[in-house]
C-alpha cells in the first residue's frame, strides 16, 4: 500500500506544480469532511476550483480517467458544497475538475487536465 501513497502523492504534486504554472493558487490541499476528501482545491480568477487527481503509473489497466465513475463526481459535488457552506465568504463560482498523471518509472509525466467535470 505504502508504493501506492507515494504514487498518489507524487502525482498530487505532479497536478499542483501544473496548476501553480497555468496560474492557479492553491487554497487547500487533501481537505476532509465528513463525507470525504478532495485531493486539491485550488483558485483562479475569482473562481474556486476542486480537482480529482488521478495517478497511475501506467496506461495498462485503464487510463486514470476512467476511474472517475459518475458516483465519485456525484461524490465531489457534495464535498464540493460542504466547502461552500463552510467558506466565509462562500466562493461566487466553482467548478470541477480532474487531473490525471501517467508517471512511468524513469520519464517525465505525462498530465491532462479536463476542466469542468458534471
Amino acid at each position: 500500500m505504502a508504493a501506492k501513497d507515494d504514487l498518489g502523492r507524487r502525482g498530487e504534486n505532479y497536478a499542483l506544480s501544473y496548476l501553480c504554472a497555468a496560474g492557479y493558487q492553491l487554497v487547500e490541499r487533501n481537505w476532509r469532511c465528513a463525507q470525504g476528501e478532495v485531493d486539491l482545491i485550488v483558485e483562479r480568477g475569482g473562481e474556486v476550483v476542486f480537482v480529482e487527481v488521478k495517478t497511475r503509473s501506467s496506461v495498462r489497466f485503464g487510463h486514470p480517467f476512467e476511474a472517475i465513475t459518475a458516483a465519485k463526481l456525484a461524490r465531489l459535488r457534495r464535498l464540493a458544497y460542504a466547502w461552500c457552506a463552510e467558506a466565509d465568504p462562500p466562493p461566487r463560482r466553482i467548478r470541477i475538475d480532474a487531473v490525471a498523471i501517467v508517471a512511468a518509472a524513469g520519464a517525465e509525466p505525462v498530465i491532462e487536465h479536463r476542466q469542468g467535470l458534471f
